[in-house]
C-alpha cells in the first residue's frame, strides 16, 4: 500500500511505495533532504513528525534517542510510513538534482600512499552521464545485497572528458570490502556502483570557511577544494586536517601545493599521535581543538567538517558552544564504518 507523503515547509507531496523509507522515496523523486550514512547512524536526516504514524527500523541510540523519538522526531532514512504523513523537514537545494543511477566501473589504478590507504581512481561508463555534487558518495554494490559507501575525491571533471572518479579507502581489517580492496583487487577489475548519494556538499555564501577532516574524511573535502578551484570561487577558506602520525597524512604534499597555489586556501595539519622520531615541529592534539585555538570566534563562518564519528560528534558540540558557531552553519559527513553502525 503507497501512502502520501508532504514535506512542510515547503509544501512538496511525494508518494511512498509499500515498504519505502520516506528519505528512499524522496531520493527517487529527486527532492533534496538532508541526509548522510542511510543507515541510522550519523542523525543528519533527523526530522519533525507533525502528522501521521511510521516505523523505525534499527538505528543508533545517538542518531535518535528515546526522548527525541517520543517528541515526534524521525530518521526519514529508516522511517516507513505506516499511515500518510507530514513532516516538517529543511530542504536542501541541489541534494536531489542529479539523477541516482547504477552502473558498472572499471578500476583504472590502484595507489597506496600509505600503509592503509589505498587511492583509486575508475573508469565510469562512457554511454552515461554520471553528474555529482563535490562532496557527494557513491555506493559499491557487493554480493548479497551489501553496500559499502565512499566519498568522491575529485571534483566532478569536464562533460566531455572520460569520465572517472577517485575514492579514498583506509583498510579495517576484517572489513569485507577493505579485505579485498588491500588484498585481492587489481587494474581493469569490474565493479558495481549507485550514486550519487549525500547532502554535504558546498552551499551558496560568501562567508569564510573551516575545512575540517580527519584521516580520509580528507575525499570529500578534497573534492570540493577542487571545485572551488575550477569555478574561480575565491571564499577564505583553511583546511585543517588531522591525523595520527605523519605517514597518515597521505596527500601532505598534495594539500601544502593546493594551498600555495590558491590565495585564498590555508592549510593546517594537526598530529595527534607525533613522535620525536618523525621529526614533526607543527601542530599536535586533537584537530577540532586546533581549530577552536585559532577561531574562539566562529560566529561568522561556515563549517565542512568530515571524518570519524567522535571528531564529528565532538565539533558539532564545541563549535557553537564555546566558539558561537550557528548550529545551521555545521555541515557534516561522519564516516561510519559498519562497526560504527551496529554499535549500541
Amino acid at each position: 500500500m503507497n501512502f502520501k507523503l508532504t514535506l512542510l515547509p515547503s509544501g512538496r507531496h511525494l508518494q511512498v511505495l509499500d515498504g519505502e523509507t520516506l528519505l528512499n522515496a524522496a531520493i527517487r523523486e529527486g527532492v533534496g533532504l538532508p541526509y548522510g550514512c542511510r543507515d541510522g547512524a550519523c542523525g543528519s536526516c533527523k526530522s519533525k513528525l507533525l502528522e501521521g504514524r511510521v516505523t523505525h527500523g534499527a538505528h543508533q541510540q545517538k542518531a535518535l534517542n528515546g526522548a527525541e523519538e517520543a517528541a515526534g522526531l524521525i530518521l526519514t532514512c529508516c522511517a516507513t510510513p505506516q499511515t500518510d504523513c507530514v513532516v516538517e523537514a529543511r530542504s536542501v537545494p541541489g541534494a536531489g538534482e542529479f539523477a541516482v543511477l547504477k552502473m558498472p566501473t572499471r578500476v583504472l589504478s590502484l595507489q597506496r600512499p600509505a600503509p592503509d590507504v589505498a587511492l583509486i581512481r575508475l573508469q565510469l561508463p562512457a554511454n552515461q552521464l554520471f553528474r555529482y555534487h563535490a562532496g557527494q558518495y557513491v555506493e559499491f554494490m557487493l554480493a548479497g545485497g551489501v553496500r559499502r559507501s565512499y566519498s568522491m575525491a575529485n571534483a566532478p571533471g569536464p562533460l566531455e572528458g572520460p569520465p572517472t572518479i577517485e575514492l579514498h579507502i583506509r583498510h579495517l581489517p576484517g572489513g569485507l570490502f577493505t579485505d579485498a580492496v588491500f588484498g585481492s583487487m587489481k587494474e581493469k577489475d569490474i565493479l558495481r556502483i549507485e550514486g550519487p548519494f549525500g547532502s554535504f556538499f558546498l552551499r551558496e555564501s560568501t562567508k569564510p570557511m573551516i575545512l575540517l577532516a580527519s584521516g580520509t574524511g580528507l575525499a570529500p573535502i578534497k573534492a570540493i577544494i577542487e571545485q572551488m578551484r575550477d569555478q574561480g570561487l575565491n571564499r577564505p577558506a583553511q583546511l585543517y586536517w588531522g591525523c595520527r602520525s605523519r605517514v597518515d597524512l597521505y596527500l601532505h604534499d598534495w594539500a601544502r601545493q593546493a594551498a600555495a597555489e590558491l590565495p585564498w586556501l590555508r592549510y593546517i595539519p594537526v598530529l595527534s599521535e607525533a613522535k620525536p622520531e618523525d621529526g614533526w615541529d607543527g601542530r599536535t592534539g586533537n584537530v577540532h581543538q586546533a581549530v577552536m585555538a585559532d577561531h574562539p570566534d566562529l560566529s561568522g563562518h561556515q563549517v565542512y567538517a568530515c571524518g570519524a564519528p567522535p571528531m564529528i560528534d565532538a565539533a558539532q558540540r564545541d563549535f557553537p558552544l564555546h566558539c558561537a558557531l550557528p548550529p545551521d552553519e555545521f555541515l557534516a559527513d561522519a564516516f561510519t564504518s559498519e562497526a560504527d553502525k551496529h554499535k549500541p
